[in-house]
């Protein structure tokens, strides 16, 4: 029998949101008396309800639809696949529009701002976006970005500014309805993350419409995220923890989300922490970050804080204790730092592992105090994970909330998985009991020399735990003998650098030799796993927006293939190699 919505008119207007979990439950938090704060963002100063957020969402929706060209309104009709880009940071405004982009029932496509015109065009081109949604921060880059897609690849693409559908009247309660024609398809494309580009050139990974929603709400429930809950949003939206981690988990638990976007800055991260201990009405529950945030604070403490007379001091370490959780994504989080806080904050900052095409799929529980350090946690319900080689080798994942496919790439959709459908994550993990480590990328992380087959990752934990070393990247740089020689890129941790470590190592001066380094590791690690080459910079490794060290584009740049005529590379050679010499 025909489904009664293809016999009776569309259900359908400016106040009418689309049939989906996501706007019914936000249309609940719409109603709730007295009104809360969604989102509060720093930098526009906006501090606005769940009313007021939708309200705006319409107003922004009504001005797409009359900006869009009749094929693509058409395309929407017929419930097709329809990409519409995103330039923003976060904060209130790249909420509006990802709100308003499924509104409409099309995918949103978020880039970051921090692009050039001509890298922000590769996304756009790529994901065929109709037209980019810009902030009120990054309208000369609209300009410049509409004029460049439109003259080359789509006469019709345009840019729309964010800005002018904000602050705009708010509705009631009951002028705001929900379709009462068929759910919008979960299954259909709802964000596409772009992959960070580590192995090629950036992927477009397809994130079904329930990523929204249904596995928002399964991260809000590992998390135990209330509605009292206030999140400090300080990373990227562009990418998968700022969006599938930070941002929508929060978003349908009711909970506030404090957007602090743009460059981060430890000294104003601290303050903001100390103001949440000293007052009720400003106190924080999540944090998220990366270990180059994590570093940095941490760093700012000795230097500063730490100095401090003990009841100012006081408040700066109340502010640190203040948090339900702090949570560390994207990369590991060293032995170390991870020590470091633990003492601190008197709890663990809590790990996983994932990726953008399957989301998390190992997890700290929440007050998990029996979880051996270095682990990223327990196996997820629900989620299906083979190791390669029984407890040990590649991770191989189906998952609940795995992408749909690479935006218009089949055949790398199809390489992606082995004969048996599940996922190649390409990373090496080993399993002891219920419990899961991370080794590293088969392809970067795993260093096969003198017939060893070698982890970059626990070499970079040993290096991590000396006092000297801030930051450490290990590579397999090619050799004629042994097949790849282990090469060390460190920074320097300045604020340890004591006297007596200058006695010992640099008459006076901040110098580190590979044989200081080798002595210094030859208790912690086996002789052929001993870097035997050693670059030291200034400064912090470099990194990406999203804080990784990429190693594919790092080694070759500080390890080149003629490594020999470069100064700033030290060499071992053993003392049996230079008595031959």
């Amino acid at each position: 029998m025909e489904d009664r919505t293809f016999m009776v008119p569309k259900h359908a207007g400016y106040n009418v949101l689309p049939n989906t979990p996501l706007f019914s439950r936000l249309l609940r938090f719409a109603s709730r008396k007295p009104a809360r704060i969604a989102i509060d963002d720093v930098r526009s100063m906006h501090q606005r309800t769940h009313l007021e957020l939708l309200s705006d969402v319409l107003a922004l929706r009504e001005t797409i639809l009359n900006t869009l060209d009749p094929a693509t309104t058409e395309a929407l009709e017929r419930r097709e696949e329809v990409y519409l880009a995103i330039v923003a940071a976060g904060g209130y405004e790249y909420t509006v529009a990802m709100l308003a982009v499924l509104a409409l029932g099309a995918a949103a496509v978020p880039i970051t701002p921090a692009l050039p015109v001509e890298e922000a065009a590769y996304f756009v081109e790529k994901s065929r976006a109709a037209l980019v949604l810009v902030s009120s921060f990054d309208l000369e880059k609209c300009c410049r970005l509409e004029k460049r897609i439109s003259s080359t690849s789509n006469e019709h693409f345009r840019g729309v500014p964010i800005g002018p559908c904000t602050l705009t009247p708010t509705l009631s309660p009951t002028d705001i309805l929900i379709s009462s024609d068929r759910s919008l398809e979960e299954n259909a494309p709802g964000v596409v993350i772009f992959t960070s580009g580590t192995t090629g050139p950036p992927k477009g990974a397809v994130m079904r419409r329930s990523f929204v929603f249904d596995c928002a709400l399964s991260v809000a429930d590992h998390y135990r995220l209330r509605d009292d809950d206030v999140m400090l949003h300080v990373l990227p939206v562009h990418h998968a923890t700022g969006v599938g981690i930070n941002f929508f988990p929060f978003l349908i638990s009711g909970s506030r989300i404090e957007f602090r976007s743009g460059g981060f800055d430890e000294v104003w991260m601290w303050e903001r922490w100390k103001e949440g201990a000293v007052n009720a009405r400003r106190r924080l529950t999540f944090f998220s970050g990366v270990p180059t945030i994590y570093m940095r604070m941490r760093r700012h403490y000795q230097r500063k804080l730490s100095k401090l007379p003990p009841k100012e001091l006081a408040n700066y370490i109340a502010g640190a204790r203040q948090f339900r959780a702090c949570l560390c994504g994207t990369s590991a989080l060293p032995q170390p730092l991870s020590e470091f806080w633990t003492t601190l904050m008197q709890k663990k900052i809590m790990q996983r592992y994932g990726a953008t095409e399957f989301g998390a799929v190992f997890k700290v529980r929440l007050d998990d105090k029996k979880t051996p350090d270095g682990s990223v946690g327990e196996l997820v319900n629900g989620v299906d994970i083979k190791l390669s080689e029984g407890d040990e080798g590649e991770v191989l994942v189906k998952s609940p909330h795995m992408f749909s496919k690479y935006l218009y790439d089949p055949e790398a959709t199809a390489q992606a998985h082995d004969e048996d459908g599940y996922f190649r994550t390409g990373d090496i993990a080993r399993r002891e009991g219920k419990y899961y480590w991370i080794i590293g990328r088969a392809s970067l992380d795993i260093i096969k020399s003198g017939g060893y087959k070698i982890s970059a990752l626990d070499i970079e934990r040993e290096l991590l735990s000396l006092p000297y070393v801030a930051e450490a990247m290990v590579v397999g740089v090619a050799d004629d003998e042994f097949g790849q020689r282990v090469a060390a890129l460190i920074s320097l941790q300045e604020e340890d650098l004591t006297d007596s470590f200058l006695e010992t190592y640099g008459n006076g001066e901040y110098i580190l030799t590979i044989g200081d380094l080798r002595r210094d590791l030859r208790t912690r690690l086996a002789g052929y796993k001993i870097p035997t080459l050693l670059r030291v910079v200034e400064g912090e490794l470099p990194k990406t927006a999203t804080g990784k060290v990429q190693k594919k584009v790092l080694g070759p740049q500080f390890f080149p293939e003629n490594y020999e005529a470069c100064p700033e590379v030290q060499q071992w050679a053993s003392p049996v190699v230079m008595a031959k010499l």
